[in-house]
């Protein structure tokens, strides 16, 4: 038994873990290759968070989605340095319209250098990505301009907020769908479409990917209330301190309304406080870590994940639906 990167994978299959593993590793060196400039600077500035890790996440479920075809195709690896660099130039972006510090544990583009950098070398991800992504052929075009698509109207929303008295939980979630799900659901599309999978199951992993992205989402605003830190390796509370209206706070607002009890008035008059107050962020976390509101978030965490396990169920038994549907159960276990 072994352990695919620190997504909580666990591979039981000798083969399908050397391929993955052989094929982490030249998304890795195509990553580099793709972020090098004949300017030094750019270079380093494009490279600035390859260099600093991450899970690999999606790259990782592209190379998954493979298996259902030939994992060997010539577009794979490409298609899975697409994804990759698409995600990490919105992780520029985000940092700048986040007002970030850290990113992975170094300082953000935007902290070292200023927000121009940060912004320009974000568009110079989304430039390099363009150029291997023409050579995938028009489909991959369409798929990647449509997730893209889905992905910036995730970030307009999130901005402006729901409007016209819209649910603000089923914006939220729309939101996440746009933000985080498309590109993670073409991952899962890419994958199968570049090995020569049956259309069928290019659809199958196409709607596991969008609703696997989303419970990973939802467990990150869970654990957000629930870490110690130290297991998780993120600060207890960020969001909270950011003012960021994650699902816990939302479904706590719901029921606010719907309520009008004192004690939840109270608490969302602590939250839409200064939370920068170590004692009042402190309390603020406390009272949220004991409160239905989290034990709904959670519930629906565990609904989109047992949504995206189901969504496998037309593919073949066997290792590579063992692994995906393994990915949902670690998604499942960060939340309890």
């Amino acid at each position: 038994m072994t352990v695919v990167g620190p997504v909580g994978l666990t591979v039981r299959d000798q083969i399908l873990d050397a391929d993955t593993r052989a094929g982490l590793a030249a998304v890795e060196e195509a990553l580099l290759a793709a972020t090098k400039s004949d300017v030094p600077f750019i270079t380093e500035a494009a490279q600035h968070l390859v260099r600093a890790g991450g899970k690999r996440f999606r790259p990782l479920l592209v190379l998954l989605a493979s298996q259902f075809g030939d994992p060997h195709a010539p577009g794979v690896v490409p298609a899975a340095v697409v994804v990759e660099l698409t995600h990490l130039a919105t992780l520029y972006h985000d940092d700048v319209m986040d007002e970030a510090d850290v990113r992975r544990g170094v300082a953000s583009a935007n902290n070292r250098w200023d927000n121009s950098v940060a912004v320009l070398t974000g568009d110079f991800l989304f430039s390099r990505a363009s150029q291997i992504l023409a050579d995938l052929g028009p489909e991959a075009v369409r798929v990647q301009a449509a997730a893209f698509e889905r992905l910036v109207t995730g970030q307009i929303l999130e901005t402006a907020g729901p409007r016209g008295g819209r649910d603000p939980v089923q914006h939220y979630l729309d939101v996440l769908a746009g933000k985080t799900g498309s590109l993670i659901a073409v991952s899962g599309r890419l994958g199968a479409l570049m090995a020569g999978a049956d259309e069928r199951v290019v659809n199958v992993l196409t709607q596991y990917g969008e609703r696997l992205g989303i419970a990973f989402q939802l467990a990150d605003d869970v654990l957000d209330i629930t870490s110690d830190g130290e297991e998780s390796g993120k600060t207890p509370g960020t969001d909270l301190r950011e003012g960021v209206a994650t699902l816990p706070v939302l479904y706590l607002r719901a029921r606010t309304a719907a309520t009008g009890a004192p004690e939840d008035r109270e608490l969302c008059d602590l939250l839409a406080g200064d939370l920068t107050d170590h004692g009042r962020h402190t309390e603020a976390l406390q009272r949220l870590r004991c409160h239905p509101a989290l034990e709904l978030a959670r519930r629906e965490t565990l609904r989109y994940a047992a949504e995206a396990r189901a969504m496998l169920a037309p593919l073949p038994a066997g290792r590579t639906r063992s692994a995906l549907e393994a990915l949902c159960d670690a998604a499942v276990h960060r939340v309890g």
